[in-house]
């Protein structure tokens, strides 16, 4: 057992008969009052998010994770599945448990935490950038700059939407943030 002073994002707690990861804290000390955590949760089970609080020093209890290296194969009616790069053991996972499932690209590595005691996956961590081209976009009109605000839609080569700015066109190589899906710059080469 620990305490609400070990809460990081990225933890991952049993609560109410469930596993769930630490998404966004906040360690709260009002003017009159005791201190609490503010916390959001994301079921690791089901992927639904549910705000919580917790008194300062309330005791909680902390999954043990560790981290695996695995290969994105391919999608079916059954879901994600994925291969372990060292053991070659294969693990699937539903949709709607991944944050961003139309950024994976077939053979892109990603990291799946295991619960270290009873050896079942969690969650899934994709890498924090993916280089992706896009396949479809209107093209941008002359004289548009990179300082420009003005996003366009754009598809990506696993058929992701993503808004893209005016000066980027089909065949240009583009970085993402995988945890929100948006564009963060054009790759050169």
């Amino acid at each position: 057992m620990a305490n609400t002073s070990e809460i990081k994002n990225g933890l991952c707690l049993n609560f109410n008969n469930d596993v769930w990861k630490v998404i966004e804290f906040l360690h709260v000390k009002p003017g009159k009052g005791p201190a609490f955590v503010r916390c959001k949760l994301k079921s690791l089970t089901d992927g639904k998010v549910v705000d919580n609080t917790w008194p300062s020093s309330h005791k909680i209890d902390i999954v043990r994770v560790e981290r695996r290296k695995y290969q994105f194969l391919y999608k079916d009616d059954m879901g994600y599945h994925f291969m372990n790069t060292e053991t070659y053991d294969q693990t699937t996972f539903e949709e709607k448990l991944l944050a961003n499932p139309k950024l994976l690209k077939e053979s892109a590595e990603v990291d799946i935490l295991f619960d270290s005691q009873k050896d079942i996956p969690l969650t899934l961590e994709m890498p924090q950038y993916i280089i992706m081209e896009i396949t479809y976009t209107e093209p941008g009109n002359k004289g548009n700059t990179s300082s420009s605000n003005v996003m366009k839609p754009a598809t990506t080569e696993t058929g992701a939407e993503i808004k893209v700015p005016l000066f980027i066109n089909i065949g240009d190589k583009v970085k993402i943030d995988s945890a929100t899906g948006s564009y963060s710059e054009r790759v050169k080469g």
